[in-house]
This record gives C-alpha cells, structure tokens and sequence, in this order.
C-alpha cells in the first residue's frame, strides 16, 4: 500500500510540474511572439498579456494532459483498458488543436487593447479565455466518433424496426 501511495504521489507531483512548466513556457512563447514576430504589429501594447493568457492556457492544458495520456497508453486496468497508439496520438492531436484555438481566441481578445486599458484588457481576456471552451463543449461529439453517425444517414433503420410500417 505504501508503494502504491508513493507511486501516486510522485505522478501526481509530475503532473503538477509539467503542468507548470508547461505554463510558463506557453507564457514564453506567445508573449515573444508577440514581441519579435509578425504577430507584434496586430498585437497591441496593452493587449500583450492577453496573449500571455493564451499561453498560460495552451502550456498548462499541454503539460497537465499529455503526461496523463503517456500514462493511460501505459498502464491500463480490467475495468478501464489502457489506450492504444491509434486512440493516443487522435486525443494528443485533439489536445493540440484545442489549445491552438486558446491561443487564436487570446489573439482577439488582445484585440481590445486597441480601445481599453492594459489592466482591463487583462481581466477581460481571463474570462474569454476562460470561458472560451464552452461551445467546444456544447458540440455533441459523440455524433462523430465511431458508431455514433447512424442517426445522421438517411434511411437508417434501428433494428428490429423492420416489420413497422413507414
């Protein structure tokens, strides 16, 4: 039991730190980016940590979720079956695009420095940013997985429908 508390202790201890990491990297990233690259003209100054909001967002979503997937592809139990390379790289891919788009909706909420303050313009873009994972979330996924597009085709019959009239 102490070996498996350990074990648990010093994933979770990981997990945290990549997550961090990870954050800070983001941070680094878009705020130089915005800096020293093409983006700096169509960032304003006082939009600038929006887009380091962006990258808090992008690298802690990446450092938090990436070590759990390496986990889920290498260890597995009989109730939850560890993940296949396939079903992986599909969720890893996922979790990229995701946080491409954090960083894309950051970009327009730096947008507002062009009208507001620097302070409000960075409080602002905490809660889009934030909050900008909800109509990701109100897509019904489980329509494009596997399985899950026979209510999409026409002419679909649910079985044992057969001897019902039309």
């Amino acid at each position: 039991m102490l070996a498996r508390n350990i074990a648990f202790g010093t994933g979770l201890l990981l997990v945290l730190v990549t997550m961090v990491l990870g954050a800070y990297g983001g941070v680094a990233l878009t705020v130089g980016s915005a800096d020293d690259s093409f983006l700096s003209s169509a960032v304003p100054d006082d939009g600038r940590n929006a887009v380091g909001v962006g990258g808090i967002g992008m690298g802690g979503l990446l450092g938090l979720m990436l070590p759990l997937l390496l986990f889920a592809a290498v260890r597995g139990t009989e109730e939850k079956p560890r993940l296949g390379l396939g079903e992986a790289l599909r969720k890893a891919l996922a979790l990229a695009v995701f946080s491409v788009y954090l960083v894309v909706v950051s970009l327009l909420a730096a947008q507002l420095g062009w009208i507001l303050p620097e302070g409000l313009t960075t409080l602002l873009s905490f809660f889009v940013v934030g909050f900008s994972w909800v109509p990701v979330a109100l897509i019904p996924w489980e329509r494009f997985g596997p399985g899950g597009m026979g209510g999409l085709r026409l002419n679909s019959r649910v079985p044992g429908d057969s001897d019902k009239p039309d």
